[in-house]
């Protein structure tokens, strides 16, 4: 599971769209609605909210608003809320940068020319993320090249 912290239009479409995917799984765990993956470790920022679900609901609406403007349909029926737009959640600059080369290694594999157009600009945060000063997220596991 990969919920990415990049900002939804710098994902290539396999990313965007596994995103999307691993995300309705991740909203599934945090309801209470599956056996597995419970106790994965990305889903540790998300337990620290108030309401964690809310959490997933928002940043998934951000890939849905993405894809719409791509053409794509995702089916926002399958959220089960409502986005907080007001919602912030934090991401260090440090766990931003890592997620962001490993998204540009996954682009270099299978979409060679959204990395060379990744490689031109900044890693950006998912609207719901500020960036804070700070390494790595301990609930990490990429590891990288």
């Amino acid at each position: 599971m990969r919920l990415w912290s990049p900002d939804p239009a710098q994902l290539d479409r396999a990313a965007l769209v596994s995103g999307w995917r691993e995300g309705l799984l991740a909203q599934a765990v945090l309801l209470g609605r599956t056996k597995g993956y419970t106790r994965h470790p990305q889903l540790e920022r998300f337990r620290e909210l108030d309401e964690p679900a809310t959490g997933v609901i928002t940043r998934l609406a951000g890939l849905a608003d993405e894809a719409d403007r791509r053409g794509y349909r995702f089916d926002r029926t399958r959220l089960a809320g409502v986005a907080d737009e007001t919602l912030r959640m934090t991401v260090t600059d440090g766990q931003l940068a890592l997620e962001y080369q490993h998204l540009l290694a996954k682009c270099d594999q299978r979409a060679p020319e959204w990395a060379a157009r990744l490689r031109t600009e900044p890693a950006r945060p998912h609207p719901v993320f500020e960036v804070v000063e700070g390494p790595v997220a301990s609930w990490e596991r990429a590891v990288l090249p």
